[in-house]
């Protein structure tokens, strides 16, 4: 056993009876929900190692006199501090590829619900209806992909089962299609690119105004990356005919929030990465490069250290 106390923040996190045979001390998330800084602060007397989700690991966090490492519970990293974390010499790991089949999976999903009434059909049926709606295939559609990783190679080839054209742009993809090429013709775009400064806001007016009138929009990614308020004029001027969100910038959403319960748009609550096989992957990845620095060895999956 470790002598060492391990804060779990990552509400999805698995294997706790194994972490808890491994170290000193396991703690747990209170709130149920990502810890800002100052809550995570307010936890960390005596840590030597934080098993993360999507919690705001800021500079403050990261001075944590006998911090060792921050596990995260899944692929970004864009709220940790990652300059802070080199300083103060915490070593930050994810889980590359995790989660990739279960984010898929959820993608083209949402895909075949903007384009079949499964959600008007299933409702009409519970109140004694039974009405005839129509709706089109995937499978004949262009769909553009912005990112082409672990998760947005596996949505291409799903796609390309259903006979779908498939389009990525990827600056690290060597075929990668130019996007002055892909927009036009993305009859569905859907978003895979992690998020970075570059990247925060890059679905707005302009990008969206290049997209065929009456395109779907499909981010199972990062909320951040869409410009919310650009996707709503977009949906309200007739540009787009639906989105489908499993991120928004604020999560959860507020009250009134303007993409929430409207008839042309699908939300789910960031369910991604939720299926059992992944919670399972990435809580075992997580778990054992936290062990790894803990007991003097290194991490399998680095980001800094």
């Amino acid at each position: 056993m470790i002598d060492a106390t391990v804060l779990v923040t990552a509400r999805s996190f698995m294997p706790r009876d194994a972490l808890e045979g491994a170290v000193r001390e396991v703690r747990y998330n209170d709130l149920g929900r990502p810890l800002a800084a100052s809550e995570l602060r307010q936890r960390l007397d005596g840590v030597d190692a934080v098993l993360a989700g999507l919690d705001d690991i800021d500079a403050s966090v990261l001075a944590t006199p006998g911090l060792r490492v921050v596990a995260r519970h899944g692929v970004g990293v864009d709220r940790v501090d990652l300059a802070a974390a080199e300083r103060h010499g915490v070593t930050v790991t994810n889980t590359p590829g995790a989660n990739a089949a279960a984010v898929a999976e959820l993608t083209v999903a949402l895909m075949l619900l903007l384009c079949r009434p499964v959600r008007q059909a299933e409702s009409a049926v519970r109140v004694g209806e039974w009405p005839v709606l129509s709706g089109s295939e995937l499978g004949s559609r262009t769909v553009g992909l912005l990112g082409a990783g672990h998760v947005g190679s596996r949505v291409a080839r799903a796609l390309e089962g259903l006979g779908c054209t498939v389009l990525a742009h990827d600056p690290a993809l060597e075929a990668s299609v130019p996007l002055d090429e892909l927009l036009p013709r993305a009859e569905v775009l859907s978003l895979h690119a992690a998020l970075t400064a570059q990247t925060r806001g890059m679905v707005g007016d302009e990008l969206l105004s290049r997209l065929p009138e009456g395109a779907l929009l499909v981010n199972a990614a990062r909320g951040e990356l869409v410009d919310e308020a650009a996707l709503v004029r977009a949906l309200d001027s007739g540009r787009l005919a639906g989105a489908a969100l499993d991120a928004l910038a604020e999560e959860p959403p507020p009250p009134g929030h303007p993409l929430v319960g409207r008839a042309d748009v699908i939300v789910t609550s960031h369910i991604g990465g939720h299926t059992t096989e992944a919670r399972r992957t990435m809580g075992r990845q997580a778990m054992d490069d936290l062990l790894a620095v803990l007991g003097g060895g290194r991490p399998r999956f680095p980001v800094v250290g």
